[in-house]
């Protein structure tokens, strides 16, 4: 598993809300049994969400979701199947997003 994986979710009671799910765990880790992921939700959902810092806004196939920082849990890694693509090209804005909900004040 490698961190910024974006994986389909394929959770029938979640997938609707949140069709993916970006890995964020350091690689370093990847024997444990789960991994931290942050869903996405379609944008459109979301009413136009303007918290960009905190979630920000990630195009998959030509349409947009937003990262749902907040959100970030623990997934079996048993459920992380269909990989997507990957997302390390905004690693800074992902990373970004993790800080802010961290250490702002």
């Amino acid at each position: 598993m490698s961190q910024f994986t974006l994986y389909k979710n394929e959770n029938k009671n979640s997938k609707k809300t949140y069709p993916y799910l970006v890995d964020v765990q350091n690689d370093f880790f990847d024997e444990l049994n789960s991994r931290i992921v942050i869903p996405l939700s379609p944008h459109n959902i979301l009413n136009q969400t303007n918290a960009k810092k905190l979630c920000p806004i990630i195009t998959v196939n030509d349409e947009q979701y937003v990262l749902l920082t907040h959100q970030m849990t623990s997934m079996p890694k048993t459920m992380l199947r269909k990989k997507v693509t990957s997302l390390e090209s905004l690693r800074s804005e992902i990373l970004g997003a993790i800080d802010f909900l961290m250490t702002s004040i």
